[in-house]
């Protein structure tokens, strides 16, 4: 465990964890994209922000909610002088040892996947920063025997609170914990947080033993999408990334993503997006 001085943005890491606290932003960001390993919860405490998540422009304003998963690729713009957020990093292991609450929702998933950004009413934030207060608190008095666990607990309560603020915007179906449900959340769990992504079917119904026709039955069942529609959502996000870094080359891209050669890329990415690497690049605006 490692405390760090209250003037710097990060309050607390360790392997489980890192609390930031950013409350005093004293110029305008404009940094390249990088990709969290992590999940990430942050709320906008003052000020606002504009802020890139997979490519997409948000702005953050007072009392939105970021909240993303591993594997998310963020690229900081704007900044107001006056913004300020607290908040998580919390490691992919970490989550699954304390969600009590099924986090293996697939319309869940891909509500958070599609808003990154949730805009609190001020008792939602209210309750946040109590929970994030009296964690952080913990961790700024002398040590405690059972500190791990109390940290352990807190979360745990929060993220049933936050569980009963999603509801309100979205129908979160109650956890299955059936071998189809598993096997699919196993599959996900290796696609998203794997990279370069393996673009085979096979490759994933190998670790998951089952047949590439199982596995794509089971993801159509459950997602309405087959397990190649799902390998290409995600490895779709890794070339964007990519394609929107002009400090990478193409030969560079082909390399990183594991790709045979630049022919073959070239035809996946006119497969996916109808147009070439070097027409999507010469298609988009950079912002830098």
């Amino acid at each position: 465990m490692e405390k760090v001085t209250d003037n710097e943005k990060i309050v607390y890491k360790d392997d489980r964890m890192i609390i930031l606290d950013n409350s005093n932003v004293t110029d305008t960001l404009n940094t390249s994209p990088i990709k969290s390993e992590w999940f990430v919860a942050l709320l906008c405490i003052e000020g606002e922000s504009t802020i890139y998540i997979n490519n997409k422009m948000y702005s953050i304003h007072k009392n939105d909610f970021l909240l993303c998963h591993p594997q998310t690729i963020f690229e900081h713009k704007i900044t107001n002088l006056d913004f300020k957020y607290c908040g998580f990093f919390l490691s992919p292991e970490y989550v699954k040892q304390i969600s009590l609450i099924s986090s293996n929702s697939w319309n869940a998933i891909l509500f958070i996947e599609n808003n990154p950004i949730i805009a609190l009413d001020e008792k939602e934030s209210s309750l946040f920063l109590q929970y994030y207060n009296l964690i952080r608190s913990k961790f700024e008095t002398e040590s405690q025997h059972h500190l791990k666990q109390l940290i352990d607990m807190l979360l745990q309560a929060f993220i049933y609170e936050f569980h009963d603020s999603m509801e309100k915007r979205i129908k979160i179906d109650p956890p299955q914990y059936n071998s189809a449900n598993n096997l699919f959340i196993s599959f996900l769990d290796i696609l998203v947080n794997s990279y370069p992504k393996q673009r085979s079917v096979s490759y994933y119904a190998e670790k998951l033993f089952v047949t590439p026709k199982y596995l794509s039955a089971i993801c159509k069942e459950i997602s309405g999408e087959t397990a190649s529609d799902l390998i290409t959502r995600y490895v779709k996000k890794d070339i964007e990334n990519l394609l929107k870094q002009p400090n990478k080359t193409i030969k560079e891209i082909v390399n990183e993503l594991d790709f045979a050669n630049l022919s073959f890329f070239g035809k996946y990415v006119k497969r996916i997006f109808g147009v070439s690497p070097k027409e999507y690049r010469e298609n988009i605006k950079y912002y830098f």
